[in-house]
C-alpha cells in the first residue's frame, strides 16, 4: 500500500495530500496548485473538464452501448450486472504541436522498386497521460477541450477521485515528441513499403495541464468481469470490453 503524505499549501497553510511519486498537487481547500518538492506555484495553464453524469445516467448509457452496435451478445444489456461505478479525475498534458516530417521510402511493389520522398505536416492537442504505471487509451480519447474551464474544486464531485500528475511539463513533451514520431513513420509507411529515412520537426506550444473526468464501469457478464472506460464530460464510451462468444451463440 502507498503511504499518503503531506505538504502545507503555500497559500493558505492547510494540508495537501499526495501519493508518492506526484509532483503536481492541488490544495482541497483554496484550490491552489503547487509542485510538490519545492512548495512554489504552478505556473502553467490548471484546467479541467467538468463531469455531467451522476451515477444513476451513467448505468443507462452503458445498457445504450450494450444494446448498440455489432459483436455484442444480444442479451448483454439484460443478462449484465454492473457492480462498479467510479469517478476519476485524471490528470492530462495537452500539448500543442506543430510536427513536420521529411521522409524517405522504397516503394516494393514495382518491378524495378521505386525511391519516394515525401512530408508529413500536420498540428495537434497530443494528449499524455500524467500517470507513469497507468494504461490508458489516449488515442481513443477525443477529449472535449472545448469544454475547459479554470481548475476549480468545488466542481469536483465529492464521490470523484482526483489523481495529481506523476509526470512534468518537459517529460510530458519528449513524450509527447516520441509519440507524434511514431505516429509519423506509421503514415508514412502507408505510402511507402519500406522506410529509409525520416526527419521531424516540432514547434511546441504552451502545455496545458488539465484533469478530466472519468469513469470506470465493470460488470459481469457469465461470471466473467470487463470494463467500460467513459468520458465524464460528454458521455462518449472511450474503450468497453465486448465479452468474446463461441460460435456466434450467446
Amino acid at each position: 500500500m502507498s503511504v499518503i503524505q503531506e505538504i502545507r499549501c503555500s497559500k493558505c497553510g492547510a494540508p495537501i495530500a499526495f501519493n508518492p511519486g506526484e509532483i503536481i498537487a492541488t490544495c482541497t481547500y483554496c484550490g491552489y496548485t503547487g509542485v510538490v518538492e519545492t512548495g512554489k506555484a504552478f505556473t502553467l495553464e490548471h484546467s479541467m473538464i467538468l463531469n455531467n453524469y451522476e451515477p444513476e445516467q451513467m448505468e443507462e448509457l452503458v445498457r445504450n452501448w450494450m444494446q448498440s452496435g455489432f459483436m455484442k451478445p444480444g442479451n448483454l444489456a439484460k443478462a449484465s450486472k454492473i457492480l462498479e461505478k467510479k469517478l476519476v479525475y485524471l490528470p492530462f498534458w495537452v500539448v500543442p504541436v506543430t510536427a513536420s516530417s521529411q521522409y524517405k521510402g522504397v516503394f516494393e511493389r514495382l518491378v524495378p522498386p521505386v525511391v519516394k520522398d515525401g512530408k508529413i505536416e500536420k498540428k495537434y492537442d497530443w494528449l499524455v497521460l500524467g500517470r507513469k504505471a497507468a494504461k490508458f487509451p489516449t488515442k481513443e480519447y477525443d477529449i472535449p477541450l472545448e469544454g475547459k474551464i479554470p481548475y476549480d474544486f468545488r466542481k469536483i464531485q465529492g464521490f470523484a477521485k482526483v489523481l495529481n500528475s506523476e509526470v512534468e511539463e518537459a517529460e510530458a513533451v519528449e513524450t509527447a515528441k516520441q509519440q507524434i514520431e511514431e505516429h509519423h513513420q506509421f503514415l508514412a509507411k502507408q505510402d511507402v513499403d519500406r522506410l529509409v529515412e525520416m526527419k521531424t520537426d516540432f514547434s511546441i506550444g504552451d502545455p496545458v495541464y488539465l484533469h478530466a473526468p472519468i469513469w470506470f464501469v465493470i460488470y459481469e457478464y457469465k461470471d466473467e468481469r470487463h470494463e467500460i472506460i467513459i468520458g465524464g464530460g460528454e458521455g462518449v464510451v472511450i474503450r468497453g470490453d465486448i465479452p468474446t462468444t463461441k460460435f456466434g451463440l450467446f
